[in-house]
């Protein structure tokens, strides 16, 4: 028994996180919103039928005057007659339809009272549907903009978890630049100081014999240039000139 107690135990409490995973409250408001106006109605049919029913009875209570005012005139007419028998009949029924308007008098009274409590209950009713109504549409407001705060905050969640993973990559890929660059620095250093060739500056054989070739180019027109002007003049035969 313990063991199954505890099962159902079990099975209810995961049945009722499932429905009320599964129910929206904006739902459930409307749904009884309209079961109190569906209520409502119903009272508003009671009063329509109790208004008919009491004017049915009035008019009844009307018809049975009028045959009492003309059940007593045959009552007298009869009696002028000498049929003494006949007034006698008209009268009965002129006192049977009197007892039967005041019965109507009394469905009638009945029936106000009735209606009176009806229509009380009709405008209690309406008020408060009408505030269920206001209530309602507050509370279906303020879940929205709480439901809508949730989903910011898990999109504001994401986006942060994001931006870490983010900032750790940039955080990797400075420290690969920065390693780089110091790395880049230091071989500089070491070309400049002489302790690494320039692998840019090719075999430093072939550097030695471009230079001398073209020292050489140099020498060769230099020369030519020498030939063209013809010797030099003597320093001492210039005007001015001092030896």
């Amino acid at each position: 028994m313990g063991m199954l107690s505890r099962m159902s135990t079990i099975v209810k409490s995961k049945v009722n996180r499932v429905l009320d995973n599964a129910e929206d409250p904006r739902e459930t408001l409307d749904y009884s919103y309209e079961k109190q106006r569906e209520m409502l109605r119903n009272v508003k049919r009671g009063v329509v039928e109790m208004v008919t029913a009491k004017r049915r009875l009035e008019l009844q209570a009307q018809k049975a005057e009028s045959n009492i005012a003309k059940l007593d005139s045959q009552a007298r007419q009869a009696l002028g007659a000498g049929r003494e028998d006949l007034a006698r009949l008209a009268l009965e029924r002129k006192q049977a339809t009197i007892a039967e308007l005041q019965g109507l008098g009394d469905q009638i009274s009945a029936l106000e009272l009735e209606q009176e409590k009806l229509v009380h209950a009709e405008q209690r009713l309406q008020s408060k549907v009408q505030a269920f109504r206001t209530q309602k549409e507050v509370i279906k407001a303020q879940y929205s903009a709480a439901q809508a705060q949730v989903r910011i905050g898990s999109a504001l969640g994401g986006i942060s978890e994001e931006m870490s993973d983010v900032t750790l990559a940039v955080e990797r890929a400075q420290t690969k630049t920065d390693n780089l660059q110091a790395k880049a620095g230091a071989i500089d250093e070491l070309v400049a100081t002489g302790v690494l060739d320039d692998p840019t500056s090719g075999d430093p054989l072939d550097n030695q014999l471009k230079q001398l070739t073209a020292s050489a180019s140099v020498e060769s027109e230099l020369a030519a240039l020498r030939g063209d002007l013809g010797p030099a003049p003597d320093r001492k035969s210039l005007p001015g000139g001092t030896s």
